[in-house]
C-alpha cells in the first residue's frame, strides 16, 4: 500500500471549491510535487494532509493508518512552511529542540537529537546562533532541522525556497534532494517553480482548478503532457492549430498521428524544431512551413527564436549554438522543421 493515500478530498470555503475530489498516492522514500498555478489548491491539499485543513468530505491516510480526525500534534508529520517561522529570540539549537520541549522529552535526549539534526543538515557549528545572524539558506537549513529533529514520517515543504536568490535556490534544491534521498523520508512539495519540480521531484501531480490535470514522473510529463495546459506548465510548448490529411499534419508531412482526417491541435517543445535559412530538403521528411523571424536572442549555448510561420502565434524555436554564432536577423526568411516526429502529440482540436 502506497505510504501516503489521500481519498476524493473537498474542501470549500463558502461558495469556492477549492479542492474538487482531489485523489493522490505517495509511495514510501518518493518526492511528490504538487505544481500548479497560484490558487488551484495545491497549498490547501499539504495543509489538509497537516491537520491545518479539515476537508469537507474524503480521508487522508498515512501508514494505512486514517488520520483525517487526528489534530496537527498527533500526525506524524513535518511542515516546513514558506518563511521559515524561525523564533528570532531563540538561538538555532533552541528553534530546533522546541517541537521535542512542548513534547515534553527529557533534557539529554533532545540535546542529541538537536545535535543529530543540525549535523544532517551541515549547521552543526552554528547552534549558538540566532536567526537574523544567518544566510537565507541557512535559516532554510534550521527550519528543516527543526522538522527533521521530530523524527516524522512525512516531510511537507511549502515553497520553501521563494526568499532565497536565484543562485542559492538552485544550490539549496541540489541539496534537499541529496538530504531527502539519503533519509529516505517521503516528501511533498508545493511549487510554482516548473524548473524545480522536474529537480526535485520522483512524481509531479499537475493542478488547476482543485484538480489533477496529470500525475506522472517529471520527464513523462514533459515528453507526452496529457493537454496544452500540462505542456505549457512544464517546460515550453508551441500548441498549433493544424490539419490532417492522410493521417499526417498537413504543415508538418513528417508528423503522423492516427485520428481522423480534419482539424487537430500539434503540441511540440521548441528544442524539438529546426530552423534554417532556406527550404529543407524534402527528402528528409522533415520539411515544414516557411516562416520569417521576427525576433531572436543568444543565451550561451541555445538561440531562441520566435517565427511567423502562418500560426495565429509566433512559433517558438530553440537551436544549440555554436562557438561564433550569431543569430539571423528580424525579417530573415527561414523555414522550420521536426528533429523528432515521435516525440510531437496531436490531440483533439480545442482541448483546454
Amino acid at each position: 500500500m502506497p505510504h501516503i493515500v489521500m481519498e476524493s478530498i473537498i474542501k470549500s470555503y463558502g461558495d469556492v471549491r477549492v479542492l474538487d475530489g482531489c485523489s493522490l498516492s505517495v509511495e514510501k522514500g518518493q518526492v511528490m510535487t504538487l505544481l500548479g498555478p497560484s490558487g488551484c489548491g495545491k497549498t490547501t491539499l499539504l495543509r489538509t494532509l497537516a491537520g491545518f485543513v479539515e476537508p469537507d468530505a474524503g480521508r487522508v491516510l498515512v501508514g494505512g493508518i486514517d488520520i483525517t480526525a487526528l489534530p496537527p500534534n498527533r500526525r506524524s508529520v513535518g511542515y516546513v512552511f514558506q518563511n521559515y517561522a524561525l523564533f528570532p529570540h531563540l538561538t538555532v539549537a533552541e528553534n530546533v529542540a522546541y517541537g521535542l520541549k512542548v513534547r515534553r522529552r527529557p533534557g539529554p535526549e533532545i540535546k542529541d537529537r538537536v545535535a543529530r539534526a543540525l549535523d544532517i543538515v551541515s549547521l552543526g557549528p552554528l547552534g549558538d546562533r540566532y536567526p537574523a545572524q544567518l544566510s537565507g539558506g541557512q535559516q532554510q537549513r534550521v527550519a528543516i532541522a527543526r522538522v527533521l529533529v521530530l523524527e516524522p514520517d512525512v516531510l511537507l515543504l511549502d515553497e520553501p525556497f521563494n526568499a532565497l536568490d536565484a543562485k542559492l535556490r538552485l544550490s539549496m534544491q541540489t541539496e534537499l534532494r541529496k538530504l531527502i534521498e539519503r533519509l529516505g523520508i517521503t516528501s511533498i512539495f508545493v511549487t510554482h517553480d516548473q524548473s524545480e519540480a522536474m529537480m526535485l521531484s520522483d512524481q509531479v501531480a499537475v493542478m488547476r482548478a482543485g484538480t489533477f490535470e496529470q500525475v506522472a514522473p517529471p520527464l513523462a510529463i514533459y515528453d507526452r503532457p496529457a493537454n496544452p495546459f500540462v505542456a505549457t506548465f512544464i517546460g515550453r510548448a508551441n500548441i498549433l492549430p493544424v490539419g490532417l490529411r492522410a493521417g499526417a499534419v498537413v504543415d508538418f508531412p513528417a508528423v503522423v498521428a492516427e485520428r481522423p482526417d480534419g482539424p487537430a491541435d500539434l503540441i511540440v517543445r521548441p528544442e524539438n524544431l529546426t530552423l534554417a535559412a532556406g527550404r529543407i530538403d524534402p527528402g528528409t521528411g522533415q520539411s515544414g512551413p516557411p516562416g520569417t523571424v521576427l525576433f531572436a536572442i543568444a543565451q550561451g549555448p541555445t538561440i531562441e527564436y520566435e517565427v511567423d510561420a502562418g500560426f495565429p502565434e509566433p512559433l517558438r524555436v530553440t537551436v544549440n549554438r555554436r562557438s561564433g554564432e550569431v543569430p539571423l536577423a528580424a525579417g530573415s526568411p527561414v523555414s522550420i522543421g521536426v528533429i523528432d516526429p515521435a516525440a510531437c502529440r496531436v490531440i483533439e482540436r480545442g482541448t483546454p
